[in-house]
């Protein structure tokens, strides 16, 4: 079996062992998240298909043209991400963000490259092992849960991915579980604005930025502020912090 096949069995087994092992420290969340109903069924059809070709995907998330790819430098700064810090990228598709964020936290700082499609995990591990990046792990995660262990990440990062998550309480309890003690949750979705926002958005995208930012505060979030992304026309950058318990 080629390294990187071994690398992905590997952070697979890791992944379901930490979300195993979760679960069994926190059954009754585990049962409430459970009944949560689905707000956009269907909505990562095209994520779960096993035949998912992920050259198609380079093609669409890394290209200029596309606002968080062409702006991705300013969106890294914004992040503050420090080195040391660890990150969880979620729903880092190809991983282009992933790996920025593991230069950016250099060696003794690590990346959690979160998603719940197999292709993506799978070319994101193999990518890091041909580029020498030893601190990133990645992680395949559930529909409602980005599977990580109690208090083990600085900062969460979901770019243009909120909208896909189909069961966002569930999904928002597992990262303010996952973060440590004042640990941020940076969000980067699409403005949807009724009569303004592409048809594409508006059909696509499920709630607007107001909504967003009320279903994060509702989950233990604080609002911290809105950053300004000069290359944004159609897009926001949220920052959010975890509530003390």
């Amino acid at each position: 079996m080629k390294p990187w096949r071994l690398a992905v069995a590997g952070l697979l087994l890791v992944s379901i062992a930490a979300g195993v092992a979760f679960a069994q420290r926190q059954p009754a969340v585990a049962v409430e998240d459970a009944r949560e109903q689905s707000v956009r069924p269907g909505i990562n059809r095209d994520f779960l298909d096993p035949d998912l070709d992920v050259s198609q995907w380079l093609g669409r998330f890394e290209l200029e043209s596309r606002e968080v790819y062409s702006a991705r430098q300013e969106v890294l700064t914004a992040c503050q991400v420090r080195p040391g810090a660890r990150v969880a990228d979620v729903g880092a598709g190809t991983g282009f963000y992933s790996r920025m964020f593991a230069a950016a936290t250099g060696q003794e700082g690590w990346v959690f490259a979160v998603d719940i499609t197999p292709a993506f995990v799978e070319h994101i591990a193999k990518r890091a092992e041909a580029d020498r990046i030893a601190n990133m792990t990645a992680v395949l995660c559930s529909e409602q849960s980005i599977n990580l262990p109690h208090d083990s990440i600085d900062l969460t990062f979901v770019c243009d991915t909120y909208h896909h998550f189909e069961y966002p309480k569930s999904t928002l309890a597992s990262i303010h579980r996952a973060l440590r003690e004042g640990g941020q949750l940076v969000i980067v979705d699409f403005e949807r604005v009724p009569g303004q926002s592409r048809e594409w958005v508006i059909e696509h995208v499920r709630a607007g930025k107001a909504e967003v930012r009320g279903e994060i505060e509702a989950a233990d979030f604080d609002f911290v502020e809105e950053a300004a992304i000069k290359g944004f026309q159609e897009n926001y950058l949220l920052r959010f912090k975890k509530q003390g318990r």
